[in-house]
């Protein structure tokens, strides 16, 4: 046994509630971090983007700190969290497509923190990246656990994908404005971006509680 396990067997974690753990804590900083950037942005609205807590966009980018230095290291905090529960649940369950999900919606978060938005085209890229495997690892993990909470892990991934699909739906097919228009593009990303932040505690939580076999009933 190695002393990282000595250490986690001691305290009573196995790999399922330590990625449990990590992922609720993910939820946790993920969310406090960007309300406190929010409060501490000079006359910032929730219609912006929440990536210009981090800086906005060129030509002109703008920074303010200390939102940009605490809402850069909220990502880079939990996306690395999200990638070490990826390897605990890489280890402890038979089903290896979801870990890696999650260690791609991991390392994409980790991304937006190292490229804000003035480093173009990255920033983007690492964004765009955290919205589709954030909203698809929640769906898949429904896959995982039995019902309720399938319902509702499914939901929270449901909902993110399909506001972000709407988006590039209207925007590139319909060729207008989408119905979400009036909560501006900050008002929107937050109905992408919130409900995996959501789904982040509520899985973590269930794996935490670390039933005798927690994913054996899901299709039960």
């Amino acid at each position: 046994m190695s002393a990282t396990d000595s250490f986690r067997s001691r305290f009573g974690f196995s790999d399922t509630s330590t990625a449990g753990f990590g992922l609720t804590l993910a939820g946790f900083i993920g969310f406090m971090g960007i309300i406190t950037a929010e409060v501490l942005y000079p006359d910032y609205s929730t219609r912006q983007d929440i990536s210009d807590l981090g800086s906005t966009r060129p030509p002109n980018p703008v920074i303010h700190e200390p939102s940009a230095t605490i809402f850069n290291s909220t990502m880079l905090l939990t996306g690395a969290m999200v990638v070490v529960s990826a390897y605990f649940l890489y280890r402890a369950v038979d089903r290896r497509g979801f870990p890696l999900a999650l260690g791609v919606f991991g390392f994409a978060a980790f991304g937006v923190g190292v490229f804000p938005g003035n480093m173009a085209p990255w920033h983007g890229l690492f964004a765009m990246l955290t919205f589709f495997s954030g909203g698809i690892t929640a769906v898949l993990s429904a896959r995982l656990v039995p019902r309720p909470m399938s319902f509702l892990t499914a939901l929270f991934g449901g909902i993110s994908l399909l506001v972000l699909l709407s988006v590039f739906f209207y925007g590139l097919v319909v060729g207008g404005p989408s119905p979400l228009e009036p909560l501006g593009a900050g008002g929107i990303e937050r109905w992408v971006v919130y409900p995996i932040i959501l789904w982040l505690p509520v899985f973590g939580g269930y794996l935490l509680a670390e039933p005798t076999e927690p994913f054996v009933s899901a299709h039960e």
